[in-house]
């Protein structure tokens, strides 16, 4: 297996609910056949109906309840792009779970929820710099 991921889906409640939270901040999608797509840099983000989503992996839908295990998250460039960013999300509908701060390893983030529960964090890492298309590379951590 190649070590990429190509598609991230969020199974979701209200796909056009989701869809018009998602533009609020910003991103632009097509929808097809009740799925919408949004292209990510490299990957995508797809919405899906999360009943359609857990058939789909052969799996039972259970009730959505606490943290799921995944935080999905996004890197820019400056402490005051994540001040912004928050309240575009909470004035979009999320929920703001933590006010950013400047954590001990040095870098300024702060975490939402969207209207499904999907926990995000917003951060800016002087250290994971990015690419002038948005793109982050990790650095070389070294061997310890």
């Amino acid at each position: 297996m190649e070590q990429r991921i190509s598609l991230v889906t969020l199974g979701v409640s209200d796909v056009a609910r989701s869809r018009a939270f998602y533009e609020a901040l910003g991103w632009r999608g097509q929808e097809v056949q009740e799925t919408v797509f949004f292209q990510a840099g490299g990957q995508a983000l797809v919405l899906w109906g999360r009943d359609k989503l857990a058939r789909d992996c052969g799996l039972t839908d259970g009730a959505a309840a606490g943290f799921s295990g995944i935080v999905l998250a996004h890197n820019v460039r400056s402490d005051a792009e994540v001040d912004e960013l928050l309240t575009a999300a909470e004035r979009a509908g999320a929920t703001i779970t933590k006010p950013a701060v400047t954590n001990a390893i040095g870098f300024y983030s702060g975490a939402f929820i969207d209207p499904d529960g999907h926990a995000w964090e917003i951060a800016h890492n002087p250290g994971f710099p990015l690419a002038e298309d948005g793109s982050l590379t990790l650095p070389d951590f070294g061997t310890s």
